[in-house]
């Protein structure tokens, strides 16, 4: 018997990405392009970040009498791309890419429009 082959594609990600937990970044695409938040959750295996405050969606809830939640409508964050952000530099107010230096046996994020270090 001959099976199907599957159809999904099989997407190469990254080892690491450029933005951690507890980063400020600013969204450099999409409907919050220009507005800045810190990370709080990195989902590695799909490629995306959970920003605080950005991304925000309405979403159907129906009542729970078990737990004693009500239906309705509520808002909540969806993750974002990692693409879709930038790291963001709170003491020159911009956004800039970051590159890793090595200093002394640590490994550093650095800006490279500024030269300030992420990693304090």
């Amino acid at each position: 018997m001959l099976r199907a082959k599957s159809s999904k594609k099989r997407v190469s990600l990254p080892l690491h990405f450029h933005v951690k937990k507890g980063d400020t970044v600013m969204v450099i695409a999409g409907k919050d392009k220009g507005k800045t938040g810190t990370v709080k959750r990195v989902f590695r295996s799909k490629g995306k970040v959970l920003v605080e405050g950005l991304n925000v969606v309405k979403k159907a809830v129906r009542p729970n009498p078990m737990a004693g939640q009500q239906g309705g409508i509520i808002e909540i964050e969806a993750p974002l791309y990692v693409s879709k952000v930038m790291l963001y530099d709170t003491k020159n107010n911009k956004a800039s890419r970051a590159k890793v230096q090595k200093i002394g046996e640590q490994r550093i994020r650095v800006a490279k429009k500024t030269g300030e270090q992420f990693d304090v």
